[in-house]
């Protein structure tokens, strides 16, 4: 199947969108994936497109340390399961109580002292551990060979600019793709690097931005309103996206539903971060996913003369495939809540989080722990072979 894929006149696209831990439902989804693919095929998506904690799966999908073994995508995922389920919070950031609290100090005072923030970028969490995993993982030389073998068409990281707010996609691929630029949104070709995954991962607060071409660039779910358009600018016309969101449904919601809007106490502080997060990472992917069915919608409506006369022959229908999780990914930290390091289950009561709140969906997207990620793994298994018979036809030509 790998020849028949890369040969045909598809080009498949993979988009993995952010979440922070939550990624880790995306190496589940994969392993699915690569088990209904052929043991020896090598890239059955030539096109891969990240953000956030995605970008850090679509580059160990283009390219990752290893052996000759390595090369195939099974065994890639294979090694992106095992750093998942093997995953600790010192793994991905200092979790020590005194430097958390030094560093909200440094964040509290910065808001009033602009000296603070022109020595170094401020943030909660210290994510140089991170770094030095990411170094461990991603092969950079290996994804430069497949693009140059034409194995791979394109790899993509998206992040958000501080200086002008505009969501940059930062690409690497055949020289035959050119840059864009569209509203609040652009396109630049760049040999990627362990900083580009640094800057698209870097939660605001949370984790510090990047600095790159001058500029310090954060967590690219952020002004991010089109996450599916990179696949489709460097040239996917089919495209299998992987969420991280449990709410997504492809059902319109019922005016009930809408005007349902019993609030009982004012919300915590946890409670409007995690509706903050959540609008940054998750609710971007399901709104550009109507968009996308709507435009199918109108594009097969439209005979091609029709579009053509009309200057319209780039509106064309896009195959796609979107997973999910089954599961309320909020229920599950509330039982892996313990997991967390001590500094970090500090600073979420500080906020009002319980175990019982409304608000736990914040803690999911720094539970960076063994039994949380595996579980994720799990349940992107599962929802993968649920939807086998999906899958199979989709990668079909």
């Amino acid at each position: 199947m790998a020849k028949d894929i890369n040969a045909s006149g598809s080009k498949f696209g993979l988009v993995l969108s952010g979440g922070g831990a939550r990624a880790a439902y995306q190496a589940g989804v994969l392993k699915a994936v690569a088990e209904l693919l052929p043991p020896e095929t090598s890239d059955p998506f030539p096109i891969i497109c990240g953000t956030s904690a995605g970008a850090i799966n679509a580059l160990a999908i283009a390219g990752c340390h290893g052996s000759e073994n390595q090369r195939t995508f099974q065994s890639r995922i294979k090694k992106i399961e095992s750093i998942w389920c093997g995953l600790e919070a010192n793994n991905i950031y200092r979790s020590d109580l005194l430097g958390v609290l030094k560093n909200t100090l440094m964040i509290f005072f910065s808001i009033f002292n602009k000296n603070y923030t022109q020595k170094k970028p401020k943030a909660l969490l210290d994510n140089t551990p991170l770094r030095r995993l990411l170094n461990e993982l991603i092969d950079f030389e290996a994804i430069n060979e497949s693009i140059n073998n034409k194995r791979i068409t394109a790899v993509s990281i998206t992040a958000v600019s501080y200086s002008d707010g505009k969501s940059v996609t930062f690409y690497d691929g055949e020289a035959t793709l050119q840059p864009w630029v569209r509203s609040r949104r652009i396109g630049i070709r760049s040999k990627l690097t362990i900083d580009h995954i640094m800057a698209s991962t870097a939660i605001p607060v949370m984790f510090p931005t990047t600095r790159i071409m001058g500029s310090y660039f954060g967590d690219g779910a952020i002004q991010q309103l089109k996450p599916i358009s990179p696949a489709l600018h460097l040239g996917a016309n089919k495209i299998f996206i992987i969420g991280v969101n449990d709410n997504s449904s492809s059902e319109p919601p019922s005016l009930s539903d809408a005007t349902n809007l019993h609030i009982h106490s004012p919300p915590s502080s946890a409670k409007i971060i995690g509706h903050i997060l959540n609008s940054a990472f998750v609710d971007a992917i399901d709104s550009d996913l109507e968009t996308l069915r709507n435009i199918n919608r109108l594009a097969e409506i439209l005979p091609a003369e029709t579009r053509e006369a009309k200057g319209i022959s780039d509106l064309r229908p896009i195959k796609f495939l979107a997973i999910s999780p089954s599961k309320s990914i909020g229920t599950l930290a509330r039982n892996y809540f313990k997991e967390l390091p001590l500094s970090m289950r500090f600073f979420l009561k500080i906020m009002g989080l319980t175990t019982r709140s409304e608000g736990i969906e914040i803690a999911s997207y720094v539970m960076f722990s063994k039994g949380f990620c595996s579980k994720l793994v799990e349940l992107g298994y599962q929802d993968g072979l649920a939807k086998q018979q999906a899958i199979t036809e989709f990668l079909k030509e």
